[in-house]
C-alpha cells in the first residue's frame, strides 16, 4: 500500500459515521375511559402533551433512541378525560467516531428529530381509530429543547 492509500484508509476509519438501521414502534396504548358517553357531549378539548427521550447503548457502535409522546385530552368545563394515548417510537442508529459533545447532541436532538414524524403519525392514527378528531401535533424543535 502506498502512503496515500494508507492515509485515505486511515481517514475513512476515523471519520464520523451516522446510519439509521431501523425505526419501530416499541409501545402503543390508547384509553377512552368515558366512551361512549364522551361522544354525546360538545367537543371542547384541552390537550396535554408530555414528551420524553431516552437512549441506550447497544453492542458496538449501535444505539437505541426512544421518543415517547403521551397525550391526555380532556373535554368540556368538567375536564373529563376523553382519551389518553401514548406511543414509544424507537430507532436503532449506528454512530461512530464522534466526540462526547457531538454524540450527546446526536442522541439528544438529531435522532429524536428523525423519530418525531413517525411518532406523530402513529399517535394521529391511534386517535382517529378511537373515533376522535385527528390530533396533528405541531413540529418540535429538539435542538432548542436540547440546548435548554
Amino acid at each position: 500500500m502506498t502512503d496515500e492509500q494508507t492515509t485515505v484508509a486511515s481517514e475513512e476509519e476515523t471519520a464520523p459515521q451516522f446510519s439509521l438501521q431501523r425505526i419501530y414502534v416499541r409501545d402503543l396504548s390508547f384509553e377512552a375511559p368515558k366512551s361512549p358517553a364522551i361522544f354525546r357531549q360538545a367537543w371542547e378539548p384541552s390537550v396535554g402533551l408530555d414528551l420524553n427521550t431516552r437512549q441506550k447503548a447497544l453492542e458496538g457502535d449501535f444505539h437505541e433512541v426512544v421518543l415517547t409522546l403521551s397525550v391526555t385530552v380532556k373535554n368540556g368545563e368538567n375536564e373529563e378525560v376523553a382519551f389518553i394515548a401514548e406511543v414509544q417510537q424507537a430507532g436503532i442508529f449506528l454512530i461512530k467516531n464522534l466526540d462526547a459533545a457531538s454524540m450527546s447532541h446526536t442522541l439528544g436532538a438529531f435522532c429524536p428529530n428523525i423519530l418525531f414524524p413517525y411518532a406523530r403519525e402513529a399517535l394521529d392514527s391511534l386517535v382517529t381509530r378511537g373515533s376522535f378528531p385527528a390530533l396533528m401535533l405541531a413540529p418540535v424543535n429538539f435542538d432548542a429543547l436540547y440546548a435548554q
